[in-house]
Order: structure tokens, then C-alpha cells, then sequence
């Protein structure tokens, strides 16, 4: 891990860092982040710091999905987000 200096709301660095504790190949809803950071009705406002979040790759939003099971939205695309989903399982199951 690594400290990073990113720039954003106190809301929403708390999202971002709770983001960054998803393991590589696995995914949280954002019920459960908003949950993790004390603020367990803020699943939607959860959805927009992680749309706000300038680095796309370090904090890793891709792993976070709604709870209906849908991929859910990204500032890249969905379909990029749907495929770092799979390469990221299947890089898991390949180890």
C-alpha cells in the first residue's frame, strides 16, 4: 500500500479510502462501503464520491457494484468496468 494525496471532500476520502481495502478480484456494494464508513443510508452519495474519484486505477471504484448485481456505473464506461471485473476474477482463479 501507499499514502496518496488526492484532493476531494472529507465524505468523500472516506469512500475512497474504504474503496482501496476491496481486494483485488472481489466487490463490495455500495450499501455496504456507505456501512463501512459509519454512514449506513449514504449509498448513493457513496456512488457519486466514487464517481468523482480522479484516479481511476488506484482506487479502485470498479470493485464497487449496487446490490441489485448489476455492474452499476463508472467514469470510464460500464464496459470497462465490466471488463476489469472478469480480468480481475480471472486473474484471481488463474493464481
Amino acid at each position: 500500500t501507499f499514502d496518496i494525496a488526492v484532493q476531494g471532500t472529507e465524505f468523500q476520502q472516506q469512500v475512497w479510502e474504504a474503496a482501496m481495502e476491496v481486494p483485488f478480484g472481489e466487490t463490495v456494494t455500495y450499501a455496504d462501503i456507505a456501512k463501512a464508513i459509519g454512514n449506513p443510508d449514504a449509498s448513493r452519495a457513496v456512488g457519486t464520491a466514487l464517481g468523482a474519484n480522479p484516479l481511476l486505477l488506484i482506487v479502485p471504484c470498479h470493485r464497487i457494484v449496487p446490490s441489485s448485481g448489476a455492474i452499476g456505473g463508472f467514469a470510464a464506461g460500464g464496459w470497462r468496468k465490466k471488463w476489469l471485473l472478469e480480468h480481475e476474477q480471472k486473474e484471481e482463479k488463474d493464481n
